[in-house]
């Protein structure tokens, strides 16, 4: 699994001003709960674009004074102005401890209704889940090879080996919709339909007639003998 290094600083002080004067000095306060004890520190702004620019889900490996945490982002705050980074919140990682992270959805394969002519459409880029640290990755993959026009694939259709996934399972994630083209051709095709009926409908018409013709034709000298 990727990883991300970051050598902080612990912080002694956590008041408005002290908050304040570390970011003019371009370093971001942030801290590190879930295990023995909660550690505020801060590091520089830049040794977080990688961590918190990104798609990818990656492990922070955090270093205070010399000490080493293990970690997943969990919260993060903006500046709603500058939207400059604010502060960051980390879960230590304990080995017999689930953690709850959103993991990103990696798909493979043409879905066969793309092949007929549909269009795929992609409903969540994520899911959340339930796990035990070791069991953490980049992503979940999806296989979409089989999705059919009009069908979906859904939350509870994805495989997540050894995790709990909490998004609700009837979530579409993946479906194949007709595409406005498909939908002039079935529309051409529906209208075309009972014109070609027709010309069949008319050409049966002579023939019952011809073979009605006959049978009338025998049942009237019987009409003059009585």
């Amino acid at each position: 699994m990727k990883s991300v290094k970051i050598e902080g600083k612990k912080r002694s002080e956590h008041g408005k001003k002290a908050t304040r004067q570390l970011r003019s000095e371009e370093q971001v306060p942030a801290v590190i709960y879930g295990g023995e004890e909660t550690i505020h520190f801060s590091a520089p702004a830049i040794s977080f674009r990688t961590l918190v620019y990104t798609p990818d889900f990656q492990v922070a490996e955090i270093s205070v004074d010399g000490k080493n945490y293990r970690t997943i982002m969990k919260d993060l705050q903006f500046d709603v102005v500058t939207d400059e980074l604010n502060h960051i919140d980390f879960l230590e990682l304990v080995e017999d401890r689930k953690v709850t992270a959103t993991l990103p959805l990696k798909f493979h394969g043409q879905p066969q209704g793309v092949k007929d002519g549909g269009r795929l459409e992609l409903k969540m880029k994520s899911l959340h889940v339930r796990t035990f640290p070791k069991h953490l990755a980049e992503h979940i993959d999806v296989d979409i090879t089989n999705l059919e026009l009009h069908g979906n694939i859904r939350v509870q259709d994805v495989k997540a080996p050894n995790m709990e996934i909490l998004n609700s399972p009837r979530i579409p994630v993946a479906s194949v919709v007709t595409t406005r083209a498909l939908r002039q051709e079935e529309t051409t095709a529906a209208a075309a339909a009972p014109a070609a009926a027709a010309p069949a409908a008319a050409g049966k018409a002579p023939a019952a007639a011809a073979k009605a013709a006959p049978a009338a034709a025998a049942k009237a000298p019987a009409a003059k003998k009585k």
